[in-house]
């Protein structure tokens, strides 16, 4: 029996035929491998085909605990199906409770002509939102089908021949929005405004001292003109 094994390389993304590659390096995998938790974002499951004489003609992706709902995007000549559960823990959301989750999405391919050939890979993209937090590693096992009947079973730990793809759970970005906007302020606070302080003081004082500079001049020209009118009045 052939063995059939699944790789992510440069060649094969070129469609290169020949690549060579070991079994720790043949998997399934979910791209991009990490994500924000509570993020909304698309994953594609990455399926390659390195066989010689088989086609991939269905892929099952096992959701861990937690995904409340995904969206995929139609692939041409492939069929979807969604399966969902009732979720141990309901995800709370802004619309209301939520008590079914994703438990698994299928793709199958409607013929030979339109699955995976040899040398070949296919993304498969899905909307999710990221459940978990930082640290967590998200875990799906995926069952790969080729034509010839045999399932290659990407269910291992991460050092198997056969890991299952996982996504690495990163720390929200609105976290490190608010850390940075949190340093900003700290900054814009401690900076020194004595100058402009300074500056609308020393202007006020000059705008008093003009004041009291022609109230006094005028005193003195109010005065001149008393003791001139006291003059002429004089015999």
């Amino acid at each position: 029996m052939n063995t059939k094994r699944i790789i992510l390389s440069s060649s094969l993304a070129l469609g290169l035929a020949g690549a060579s590659a070991t079994a720790a390096d043949a998997h399934v995998t979910l791209q991009p491998k990490t994500a924000a938790a509570g993020a909304y974002t698309v994953e594609a499951v990455r399926v390659p085909n390195e066989t010689d004489d088989a086609v991939t003609t269905k892929v099952a992706v096992q959701f861990p605990e937690g995904f409340a709902s995904a969206s995929y995007q139609t692939t041409p000549g492939w069929s979807v199906k969604v399966v969902k559960e009732k979720l141990a823990t309901p995800v709370k959301t802004d619309d209301g409770e939520i008590t079914e989750g994703v438990k698994t999405i299928t793709w199958t391919a409607s013929s030979k002509a339109t699955g995976i050939a040899p040398g070949e890979f296919r993304d498969f993209p899905i909307s999710v939102q990221i459940p978990g937090k930082a640290g967590d590693t998200l875990t799906f096992k995926a069952l790969q089908t080729y034509s010839d009947g045999e399932v290659v079973r990407w269910i291992g730990a991460p050092d198997a021949d056969r890991p299952a793809p996982t996504i690495a759970v990163t720390a929200p970005a609105d976290d490190h929005a608010t850390a940075a906007a949190g340093t900003a302020t700290t900054q814009d606070t401690a900076a020194p405004v004595a100058t402009p302080a300074a500056t609308s003081t020393s202007d006020d004082d000059s705008n008093t001292l003009a004041v009291i500079a022609l109230v006094v001049g005028a005193l003195g020209l109010l005065a001149g003109g008393a003791g001139l009118a006291s003059a002429r009045r004089r015999p």
